[in-house]
């Protein structure tokens, strides 16, 4: 078995470079909510020197609340955004001799694009016009998800190791009683439960089917790279391989990727 781990990065946290030694994919903040050039920079250079997928990870341009805060806008400025800000990573990943690999939104618009259909497509639409081999990755069994893949994109489907789910497949909101866990052997069960069994357990005790292809590993917290360890460890004892998100070969000749 094998599963690829994810972790946003370039959002101002001192662990960003040692982060790398154990994920497979990062999403590099993009200027909107955090980050800026010298950091996307940096986070690119290390990601290609440990051979870690790039991704974007763009967001509402709302750095006064780290890009958490819902906004309301059209389908027009959704896209002009994205791409807006993927232009500006892939000009620095190109520069470094990299290709961005994927995109993952970040925070409020990542909840939005999983409930909300047509803010979900203005976020396909930007990716697909900007490079179609780039691959989305979104909440498992979301809006998101869906529209990239009526899109003709590939879809990634993500869950979360410390955050508590709704018995709908959504995120319990931050702020919210279990929103956040915080027992680290409760998490590692989970993410073992969510890699083996494709299923999670919600606040209110249902279970939820879900599709785990990645997993997010949040890297700013006090304790984050000492349980991205625990989590590698933990894998490579029970023979799950981490790994990046890699095309079907008949993907990838279609694709020229």
């Amino acid at each position: 078995m094998h599963i690829d781990l994810n972790a946003d990065l370039g959002e101002g946290c001192d662990s960003d470079e040692a982060l790398l030694d154990l994920v497979s994919s990062a999403n590099i903040a993009c200027g909107w909510h955090a980050g800026g050039a010298g950091l996307m920079r940096d986070c690119v250079r290390w990601a290609m020197q440990k051979g870690v997928a790039i991704g974007a990870h763009p967001s509402f341009n709302d750095p006064e609340n780290f890009g958490r805060s819902e906004m309301q806008l059209s389908s027009a400025e959704i896209y002009a955004g994205v791409l807006y800000q993927l232009g500006a990573l892939d000009a620095i990943t190109r520069g470094e001799g990299g290709r961005i690999h994927h995109l993952k939104p970040h925070g409020a618009l990542y909840n939005q694009a999983a409930r909300d259909p047509d803010l979900a497509e203005a976020i396909v639409a930007a990716v697909h016009a900007f490079d179609p081999a780039i691959m989305i990755y979104g909440l498992a069994n979301s809006q998101l998800v869906d529209a990239t893949r009526r899109a003709g994109l590939v879809a990634v489907e993500e869950v979360f190791a410390d955050r508590g789910y709704r018995s709908d497949g959504s995120l319990v909101p931050r702020g919210q009683p279990g929103a956040l866990l915080e027992d680290e052997n409760q998490v590692l069960e989970r993410t073992l439960a969510m890699i083996r069994n494709k299923e999670v357990r919600a606040v209110d005790g249902a279970t939820v089917p879900l599709n785990a292809e990645t997993i997010c590993l949040h890297g700013d917290g006090p304790h984050a790279l000492a349980f991205a360890r625990r989590i590698r460890d933990r894998l490579a004892e029970e023979s799950i391989e981490v790994a990046r998100v890699t095309y079907l070969p008949q993907l990838q000749a279609a694709m020229h990727f």
